[in-house]
């Protein structure tokens, strides 16, 4: 495969440990926090308003809305004191600045990329794309979260990225505002959790209910539970809550830059990490543009695969994926529906590729085996790197490869227009290996991504170097598929 040359094309974007964000700092211990508070309570006024200032001329400088962010986090505690004398702002922000903390959410890594066109292509000259670029970041912890950039593709391949501010924000949740009680009941029978409790709560609820009323429902259920079963009881009601906070929306500030918006961990089950996001720009039926993305969250155990809905990266929503054919990692949307049905790839056992049909875009019900690894650079996992990429000879998957001395290099495979699961050709070797300067990082020898698009004849790739930073590069796509189909397959 000598004549296929993949060129780099830069910049390498590197983690930036200035760019940090608020967050709540948890005392351990109901007593720790009342002691912590009466203290302050107990300062002079003046003393109290000379540190209260002292907090905010460190800090405001670093952040978007701190003194709001403290004063919420005051009301949050404000049932805990222990008199009722008036308590004055600088007494607030100081008790709010004790229960924050600030979170270099990229202090240890930028990588795994994915890039969409930009869903504003206004001003951009012929020849040029703009770009929405997410990546994962990794910060104290190992704690991983989904960052934004944006970014610009010129008709060469070439790849500009639009410097951040130094501003970040991590918005609340907001629960879904209603759920199907079918769907739900569906996706508990799942994870094992429909039983006689869980299915006496939801007796009391309509077809469609709220996160706040599974919860009086849930509670009232497990009051009345005897005492030789609560144990098993509190166990399912609290896996029954842990699903519904797993759907729930993010609203940012239509003024925000999307270098300033991250989806950071919100819920039980992402309380690890959220891991390894695949856009994909999915045109529906209608012809809109929703903006999907595949991830995986992690709490330490169990890897739950979800997915995020925008139109805008202003307003996004999270679910859950369901069915029996949803478990592992690696799942990734095709960017339209095939005859009639959504279809999506997937790695189920951690070793090869799957392919998946479905009627509804959250259920999933069966995998068909799609590749195996075959070449001596994928002996030991096979998986993609992000969404098929549509072409009129085909759809081209990029593909990963864990070899000897666990090296991770990129392939491709060309999938049939019509039906994809049948494969029409197969790289026999990498399309991309770390070179000497790549090598070195947090996971030694690895390229990763999560998905290119082709722009004016040339496939980009954004590919993340050893788990530290990412890059990008590109290979002319008649090239690639001249050599696709050098090498035919027959599926498995």
């Amino acid at each position: 495969m000598a004549a296929l040359e993949v060129r780099r094309t830069g910049p390498v974007l590197r983690p930036d440990s200035s760019r940090v964000f608020f967050r709540p700092f948890e005392l351990p211990g109901r007593e720790r926090l009342i002691r912590v508070i009466a203290r302050v309570m107990a300062l002079e006024p003046e003393e109290a308003r000379r540190e209260a200032q002292q907090v905010m001329d460190a800090f405001v400088q670093r952040h978007q809305k701190l003194r709001e962010f403290l004063l919420r986090r005051f009301e949050e505690v404000r049932g805990e004191l222990i008199t009722d004398q008036s308590v004055n702002e600088a007494q607030k922000l100081l008790i709010g600045a004790y229960l924050t903390q600030e979170y270099s959410l990229e202090a240890a890594a930028l990588f795994n990329p994915s890039i969409v066109p930009h869903p504003d292509q206004s001003g951009m000259p012929e020849g040029r794309l703009r770009l929405v670029l997410s990546l994962r970041a990794t910060g104290e912890g190992h704690l991983s979260s989904i960052v934004f950039r944006t970014a610009e593709v010129d008709r060469e391949g070439r790849v500009t990225v639009n410097t951040p501010t130094r501003f970040v924000t991590a918005e609340s949740p907001y629960p879904n505002t209603a759920f199907e009680k079918p769907l739900f009941e569906r996706k508990l029978r799942e994870l094992g959790l429909l039983g006689e409790f869980s299915e006496g709560a939801l007796a009391q609820l309509g077809d469609n209910f709220t996160l706040g009323e599974l919860q009086r429902c849930v509670n009232a259920t497990l009051r009345q539970s005897w005492s030789s079963d609560r144990e098993q009881r509190t166990h399912v009601a609290s896996g029954v809550i842990a699903l519904a906070r797993s759907n729930y929306e993010l609203r940012f500030d239509p003024g925000s830059r999307l270098s300033e918006r991250v989806i950071f961990p919100n819920t039980p089950a992402e309380s690890r990490g959220i891991e390894d996001a695949r856009f994909v720009a999915f045109r529906d039926e209608d012809d809109t543009v929703i903006y999907y993305a595949t991830y995986s969250a992690y709490d330490g155990e169990i890897v739950l695969p979800q997915i995020v809905e925008t139109r805008d990266f202003i307003n996004f929503q999270i679910s859950t994926l369901n069915g029996p054919a949803i478990s592992n990692k690696g799942m990734a949307l095709f960017p339209r529906k095939i005859n009639g049905l959504y279809a999506m790839i997937s790695r189920q056992d951690g070793e090869n590729v799957f392919i998946m049909f479905s009627e509804m875009l959250h259920f999933w019900h069966e995998k068909r085996l799609l590749l195996r690894p075959t070449e001596p650079w994928e002996f030991v996992q096979l998986g993609n790197c992000g969404s098929p990429i549509e072409t009129e000879a085909g759809w081209i998957l990029l593909t990963h490869g864990v070899g000897p001395m666990r090296r991770y290099v990129l392939g491709a495979v060309l999938l049939d227009l019509d039906d994809p699961t049948r494969v029409i050709g197969r790289l026999r070797e990498p399309l991309l290996t770390a070179v000497d300067e790549e090598r070195e990082g947090y996971v030694p020898n690895v390229v990763y991504s999560c998905g290119g698009l082709v722009h004016e004849g040339n496939l980009i790739i954004p590919y993340a170097m050893s788990d530290q930073c990412a890059s990008f590069a590109h290979v002319p796509l008649t090239e690639l598929l001249d050599e696709l189909k050098k090498h035919p397959v027959a599926s498995p």
